[in-house]
């Protein structure tokens, strides 16, 4: 395959000019960094250690942190670009961590991942990578950068199983015009053949797919750690009002949760419906319970044209692993109101709500609120 700049997203960029490439040691920010060299640009890649992993546990698939930078260190000398690592440990903490545990406590389901992006990503280190004169800042997320009428936009990864649009709602337009993602419209075969042609020795490194601070997906006890005061007792209480059993915090659940509530002999497998944190109360049903027909978004960033218009048809995705689905959103003031044409199953707070037409992603917000039909009334 052969790669040209307008395929890469790099075709408006001086040539052999200085550009940022963010390397976290995955194949794909590796292969982001040798397509910039191999355009005739001047490289420096950077990585960011966001947290200690001096012990990391077997199996664990994180990054930014441990192994991970030391491969990224393998790759730029493999590559013989100037490789830099930049201490974000402190910035992470304040601006993804601490929000995590807040959101948990509060007995929502945050998002970290699209925290990190907005924050030490998009702003932090987009900011080195202006303060060292580069032209852009290059990234390995499969997302598209279209440069259309003027504007430009973003869009959906052209592989849609490794589409990455939803991590990235909250970036800016003026974050957007200053980044590349030149492996966006590449498949992954494609990507990891790049690597594997190229001598990089992490051609078939496993993709991250862990949050990288919780490498053993064990939520709680970082919550519980941190906000002690989560491990209050409380019931478990079914949406028709009954008492069904006692849980020890609510920091072990999440909307939509089967496994793991505790609950047997109800005749009926039961699902957490919300999670009261104010009342240390856990509400659980069956699964049609779970249906919520419209929600409530704050902080909404918008990447359409101009302003965003009162009412508008999308299509939305509340989880990033979901499929598009049909929805009219509302603005009121500085809030906006989505309303599902299909009531949607296990919507909850502090989730990402992002907003399409067809591949193009036009923005989205945070969910501040979301009840269920079955708890509406």
């Amino acid at each position: 395959m052969t790669l040209e700049l307008s395929d890469l997203g790099l075709a408006d960029l001086p040539r052999g000019a200085r550009v940022v490439a963010a390397m976290s040691g995955g194949v794909d920010s590796s292969v982001t960094a040798l397509l910039l060299q191999r355009a005739g640009f001047a490289v420096v890649g950077v990585t960011m250690q966001l947290y200690d992993q001096s012990q990391p546990l077997a199996g664990s698939r994180t990054c930014c942190a441990g192994q991970d930078v030391r491969d990224a260190r393998r790759v730029a000398e493999t590559l013989g670009i100037p490789h830099y690592v930049v201490d974000y440990e402190a910035k992470f903490a304040s601006s993804v961590i601490a929000p995590f545990v807040d959101s948990y406590a509060r007995g929502e389901t945050p998002v970290p991942c699209v925290l990190c992006n907005q924050t030490v990503k998009f702003r932090d280190l987009l900011g080195m990578a202006q303060d060292l004169g580069a032209a852009a800042l290059a990234t390995g997320h499969y997302v598209e950068r279209r440069a259309v009428g003027g504007a430009v936009e973003l869009h959906r990864g052209r592989e849609a199983a490794r589409d990455q649009s939803y991590f990235l709602f909250g970036t800016t337009r003026e974050q957007l015009a200053f980044t590349r993602f030149p492996v966006g419209g590449l498949p992954k075969a494609e990507v990891r053949r790049l690597a594997a042609e190229s001598g990089l020795l992490i051609a078939d490194k496993p993709d991250s797919q862990d949050i990288c601070f919780v490498p053993s997906g064990r939520y709680a006890e970082v919550v519980e750690r941190r906000r002690p005061e989560v491990r209050r007792e409380g019931d478990i209480v079914h949406v028709d009002g009954r008492v069904l059993g006692r849980h020890s915090g609510v920091a072990s659940f999440t909307v939509g949760q089967r496994r793991g509530v505790g609950i047997g002999g109800a005749g009926e497998p039961l699902y957490v419906v919300a999670v009261d944190a104010a009342r240390d109360r856990v509400v659980v049903g069956p699964r049609s319970a779970l249906a919520t027909a419209t929600l409530t978004l704050r902080d909404i960033n918008w990447l359409g044209n101009e302003v965003m218009p009162t009412s508008l048809d999308v299509v939305v995705r509340i989880r990033s692993t979901m499929n598009p689905v049909a929805a009219r959103i509302e603005t009121a003031g500085s809030g906006v109101t989505v309303r599902f044409a299909e009531p949607e199953l296990g919507v909850a707070a502090g989730q990402g709500c992002v907003f399409y037409d067809g591949s193009r992603l036009l923005g989205g917000g945070w969910i501040a609120h979301a009840t269920p039909i079955a708890l509406a009334a």
